[in-house]
């Protein structure tokens, strides 16, 4: 008999990105359902080698914490090399990306590995739940996998073929939470720009933002997870154009700034392609904030190369950025690739996050003077429509929408003077 008192809630551990956060919500769902309890659900990453070894010590620490609970895994990480993580301590069972969307799969008493052929996964909608930050905003998914082989990924072993969530199903889920009190959306995708094909009609992308815009007009603001920056299309760009519910901030997927670099990535895009697009953006709205990814250290990358990508951040303004140290990954053709010293691409990526730094302190200070609206995301903090983060002397509950005026600058953040807030929050 259990030496226990009383049964733990599931914990769960999220690693890598939005969309494994957004599905770590649905898989919290559905536990709940089934009634689940001294449960560790561990919901990896693969994207690189260093987000699989933290994973990987999660599963150890959280098995010496409390031997007694039970530990499922999944994710990318699980779905790659399932058997490893099944053979590790403490761990009773390991689902796929496909499975752990399905409530069948969340019985008391499964246990081993259930994880089928990703690559023959063509649904995407039946598990469309949004994913919470707490009351402020939701993520919902509309997109999943990749068609694409860029040589340094492994993503598209773990996610799968592209898919797309049909527009009706995305409006329907859009406006219940916009009745449940959310102010903010964040459309979340693998390869987000890849919207559409397999639909009736192959909408884009920037269609079904279009019609989803028009079919909640109560939406008060709408944000767009990473872009790859040859697949804008035109309706998505008369929207950064035309439509002020879409926030001036776009997230774009650039990887690197040298031409070669991006041609032996397999990139679909140039250097001046991703110049081009943020000209564009700012030209049809001025003041738009940039964030995007970069890989520091790509094999063969000579110093020229990464001056170029260096270069590139203050070229197109790049102030939220994500940087990658390159991590090899079996199995994909830049693991193959003359490598580059390790110390090396951490001292490239520190460069690549301090200008990045520079380019967000530069964005922030000029605005000093200016209003924002700001999603309050916990009392005194929340996020302007740029995405930048702002301490308020409001105390307006998380989920509200207030206007303030920035006043100066402080660790990284506005401090700004709230003036009013739009109509309360859920």
């Amino acid at each position: 008999m259990s030496s226990r008192t009383s049964a733990k809630p599931v914990e769960i551990l999220t690693f890598g990105c939005r969309l494994n956060a957004y599905e770590s919500e649905v898989m919290r769902g559905h536990a709940a359902a089934a009634g689940l309890s001294d449960t560790i659900i561990v919901n990896t990453c693969a994207v690189t080698s260093e987000a699989e070894r933290q994973a990987r010590q999660a599963i150890r620490r959280a098995h010496r914490a409390d031997p007694q609970a039970r530990i499922i895994v999944t994710g990318c990480a699980a779905q790659i090399d399932p058997s490893s993580f099944a053979a590790m301590a403490g761990v009773s069972r390991v689902l796929g990306n496909s499975e752990k969307l399905d409530r069948a799969s969340w019985g008391a008493a499964e246990t081993g590995i259930a994880v089928n052929d990703i690559m023959a996964v063509r649904e995407t909608a039946s598990h469309l739940e949004a994913g919470f930050d707490g009351k402020a905003r939701a993520f919902v998914q509309v997109q999943n996998g990749c068609d694409h082989r860029c040589t340094f990924c492994i993503i598209p072993f773990g996610r799968g073929p592209a898919r797309s969530v049909p527009i009706g199903a995305v409006v329907a889920e859009v406006r219940s939470l916009v009745e449940h009190g959310f102010r903010e959306i964040v459309l979340t995708g693998v390869d987000l720009t890849s919207y559409g094909p397999d639909l009736p009609g192959q909408p884009t992308l920037g269609q079904m933002i279009r019609r989803l815009l028009a079919a909640v007009p109560e939406l008060e603001r709408l944000r767009l997870s990473s872009l790859d920056p040859k697949e804008i299309d035109a309706d998505l760009w008369r929207l950064v154009a035309e439509e002020a519910r879409l926030m001036p901030h776009l997230h774009l997927s650039l990887q690197a700034g040298d031409d070669m670099i991006l041609k032996r990535m397999k990139r679909r895009h140039s250097r001046a392609d991703a110049i081009e697009v943020c000209r564009r953006a700012r030209d049809l709205r001025p003041g738009i904030a940039f964030g995007a990814d970069l890989i520091a250290g790509f094999p063969t990358e000579s110093e020229e190369m990464f001056r170029n990508s260096l270069e590139l951040v203050a070229e197109c303004d790049l102030g939220f950025l994500h940087v990658f140290p390159y991590s090899a990954r079996k199995g994909t053709p830049a693991a193959r690739m003359p490598q580059v010293p390790l110390e090396l691409r951490r001292r490239r990526a520190a460069e690549l996050r301090a200008a990045g730094e520079r380019q967000l302190a530069d964005f922030l200070k000029a605005q000093i003077g200016a209003k924002a609206w700001v999603l309050v995301e916990r009392p005194g903090e929340g996020r302007s429509e740029h995405y930048a983060p702002v301490k308020l002397d409001s105390t307006a509950a998380a989920g509200h929408v207030v206007r303030a005026r920035v006043q100066a600058v402080d660790g990284g953040a506005l401090i700004a003077c709230a003036e009013g807030a739009t109509a309360q929050a859920a």
